[in-house]
């Protein structure tokens, strides 16, 4: 008996030790617990104020920005507007107006699509609105969009007075200009074989030289006035043997071969045919004074996605490197010496790309000094069907 109660009393003194250790285990367990609540607590208080943080420096900076900013989530609810932005909600008349473009473009932002708008509002006083919006994604996901909203009243305003001033000033110039060439050329006819003459002949082709950039000013200045050139649906195949027909004399002046491709005669760009005829002739006229004799332009076209790519191809000397991103600028002339000899205005590659910036296309440029260039002048298509460009032919 005594024995067995030995037994039962070391069993239970292991039992209780058994015990004890399991609760104070479980006492450790707990307290380790409890760190780590505190720690993750502390963690989110610390993420919490680095987000509210950044979320007041970044209203800060929306309070700053020139542009009105509108933010939303994938339920159109707004998650933040700047002040400029503000002043379109409630608002009435032509503000209203801006506020329903907004809400139209972040609408469609939020089905992932992205796009701009520019709006004019009449007033008083007279605006230029930009809206521009874009979807916000998450992984892959769009899960809000962004407006942003710019005013460009006033660089509208300088750019139309800058028109205007080149418009009205090339205009003034056309009478003096005229009666400096009807002079010219009667003192070059009139005058016997000299120096005089030899004057004469310069002063003419200065004075033709100045009438050219007069009118290239001209043309220049009513392209960037008008905003929403009338357009029609053009035959591709058209514009190019026009615009061969056109420049086909001052090619076989230079010795230099004028080839153009036929493309099919179904394939349409809708374009203002009298705007795309002067920018497809300055690149002609670009290519023959920058080409050697007998080395031929090739001019062609082909359908490039929702567009057709123009393309003006010559082997002459090519343009360096450096000069490729200014040669679209007013004036910029990448050999001048040349141009001078050639009569160039500096404008005409400037009026390509206005024409085509109008129409919703672009131009773009190839080129390696020494072997010439490739120019790509790009219009939307108006309708597609049947084959890309094909025969090629001797322009006459």
């Amino acid at each position: 008996m005594t024995a067995v109660l030995v037994l039962a009393v070391a069993v239970l003194v292991i039992v209780v030790a058994v015990l004890a250790v399991v609760n104070l285990r479980s006492r450790r367990q707990h307290v380790a617990a409890l760190d780590e609540v505190r720690r993750a607590e502390a963690a989110a208080r610390d993420q919490a104020a680095t987000l509210a943080a950044n979320r007041q420096l970044l209203a800060d900076a929306l309070d700053g920005a020139v542009d009105g900013v509108v933010v939303v989530d994938a339920d159109g609810n707004i998650v933040a507007r700047n002040p400029f932005a503000e002043r379109f909600t409630h608002a009435r008349h032509a503000d209203a107006l801006a506020e329903d473009v907004i809400d139209e473009w972040l609408a469609r932002a939020r089905e992932g699509w992205a796009g701009e708008r520019e709006l004019q509002l009449f007033g008083p006083p007279r605006e230029v609105l930009q809206v521009r919006a874009r979807p916000l994604r998450v992984g892959g996901r769009v899960v809000g969009a962004a407006a942003f909203v710019r005013d460009l009243s006033e660089s509208r305003r300088v750019e139309s007075v800058r028109r205007d001033f080149v418009a009205n000033v090339s205009h003034e110039l056309k009478t003096p200009i005229g009666a400096m060439l009807l002079l010219a050329e009667t003192m070059a006819a009139e005058t016997a074989a000299g120096p005089v003459q030899e004057l004469a002949k310069r002063l003419l082709g200065e004075a033709e030289r100045l009438a050219r950039i007069v009118d290239d000013l001209l043309d220049l200045s009513q392209i960037e006035a008008q905003e929403a050139p009338t357009r029609d649906s053009v035959a591709v195949d058209s514009l190019l043997h026009e615009t061969a027909e056109r420049m086909y004399a001052a090619a076989e002046a230079a010795g230099i071969p004028l080839k153009v491709a036929t493309p099919d005669p179904h394939i349409m760009v809708t374009c203002d045919r009298t705007q795309v005829l002067s920018a497809l002739t300055n690149l002609i006229d670009n290519a023959v004074k920058y080409s050697e004799g007998g080395e031929a332009i090739e001019l062609d076209a082909v359908e490039d996605g929702h567009f057709v790519a123009i393309t003006v191809r010559d082997h002459g000397i090519g343009i360096p490197s450096r000069d490729l991103e200014r040669i679209f600028e007013r004036f910029y002339r990448v050999d001048r010496a040349r141009s001078r000899t050639t009569g160039g205005t500096g404008l005409g590659l400037s009026i390509v790309r206005h024409v085509a910036q109008a129409h919703g296309g672009d131009v773009t440029v190839d080129s390696l000094e020494g072997e010439g260039s490739i120019f790509r002048f790009r219009l939307p298509l108006a309708a597609t069907s049947g084959r890309e460009a094909s025969d090629v032919r001797e322009a006459s």
